[in-house]
């Protein structure tokens, strides 16, 4: 770790993890090189090993952003006044996604490369993150469907984070993947983020509702 106050360390960790976000926006994760990463930052390219010893790490701490802004989104709906009923809920759940392609997309297309290339420490540091994004969903639950059981809300959760693998590829395609459903006469699913999620919520909290 370079020497200097835990601010600049922090601070050229943010730098580097924002110029892979940007990167992200328009390559794809395997033509994204540390040199462009380093072409990107205020500081050399050789200094980023200092905080990152490859590409997947700092993706993986792109990842560990994402959940945690969204969860800081979870908190919020965890904390509404009033309980919601199952179509408001959903709704504001899936409001919460919309806003995170990027975690969609890294989570549906790069995890295990992000995962397998990185150190224990900051995969350890990941699981963390994502651990507290488990523990909001559940507490959104029962903030709005306080008579569900443990085993329901557990239910939920092996329901709902193993779904959100699978909603980038379907409201997202390339111009060839477009042509090519196109001609093997494949109609594109007409879905957003916001409307899959939505139905998918939707249905799996009704039961637990009543008349909301």
């Amino acid at each position: 770790m370079p020497k200097g106050s835990e601010t600049l360390t922090s601070a050229r960790k943010e730098e580097i993890v924002s110029a892979c976000a940007a990167l992200y926006e328009t390559m794809g994760f395997r033509d994204i090189t540390l040199r462009d990463i380093g072409e990107r930052t205020s500081f050399t390219r050789t200094s980023i090993y200092n905080y990152f010893q490859t590409k997947e790490e700092i993706f993986l701490s792109l990842l560990q952003r994402e959940y945690e802004a969204w969860t800081a989104d979870l908190e919020a709906l965890a904390g509404a006044e009033e309980p919601l009923g199952a179509e408001d809920f959903a709704d504001r759940l899936a409001r919460t996604l919309e806003r995170r392609g990027c975690m969609l997309k890294l989570l549906s297309m790069n995890l295990y490369d992000m995962e397998g290339g990185s150190r224990l420490e900051n995969l350890v540091a990941f699981k963390t993150v994502y651990a507290a994004a488990l523990e909001a969903v559940s507490r959104c639950l029962w903030r709005h469907f306080p008579a569900l059981t443990g085993a329901e809300v557990q239910a939920f959760l092996y329901a709902f984070f193993p779904f959100l693998f699978g909603v980038y590829p379907y409201t997202s395609h390339t111009e060839k993947q477009e042509k090519a459903m196109a001609l093997a006469g494949v109609e594109a699913p007409p879905y957003s983020v916001y409307t899959l999620v939505k139905a998918f919520v939707t249905k799996l909290v009704a039961p637990f509702a009543g008349g909301r």
